[in-house]
């Protein structure tokens, strides 16, 4: 099972954050620390794969990647595959590119709910739900045009003074 998600910048300020098991907001900021302390203390011809056990308790493990200004960072257990791992942040990676067209820090920032989204259509509940681009990016599509159909419809009339004057 997936454990957390997180994106953030080469200075350490988290811009994505989602654990699928409920820590408190200090936990929270503790874990990240303390993933950040690890990633920026490594050198860059390792490996991406980090043993986080004394992060996120036994049986935990992290894998990374870092393009440009940001990591990309999965939690997870022992029933998930590094390998795996590390091709679904490939996945999310490739999914934000197709969406805003190379994907920046300013994206991230600026578009949060949209960030959520792909990562929803991916992992949800710290499962894996789809691993393939397109097919996210169909979901994506298809959430943003129900969203903009949605905002189209109004409740209340358009005219008020044809009610008034009944």
């Amino acid at each position: 099972m997936i454990r957390a998600v997180m994106v953030m910048n080469t200075q350490g300020k988290p811009r994505l954050a989602k654990f699928y098991h409920y820590l408190p907001p200090e936990k929270q900021q503790e874990l990240i620390r303390s993933v950040f302390a690890v990633l920026s203390n490594r050198p860059d011809n390792v490996s991406d794969f980090v043993e986080a056990d004394s992060i996120f308790g036994p049986d935990s493990r992290l894998v990374y990647k870092h393009y440009a200004t940001l990591y990309f960072v999965f939690v997870f257990d022992s029933s998930e595959n590094e390998l795996a791992m590390l091709d679904l942040i490939q996945v999310f990676v490739e999914t934000l590119d197709k969406c805003f067209k190379n994907v920046c820090e300013l994206d991230i920032v600026f578009n949060f709910t949209k960030i959520h989204t792909v990562l929803d259509e991916i992992v949800f509940g710290g499962q894996v739900l789809e691993t393939s681009s397109s097919e996210v990016m169909k979901a994506v599509e298809e959430i943003a045009r129900l969203e903009k159909a949605s905002n189209a419809i109004t409740l209340v009339p358009k005219s008020v003074s044809s009610w008034q004057t009944r």
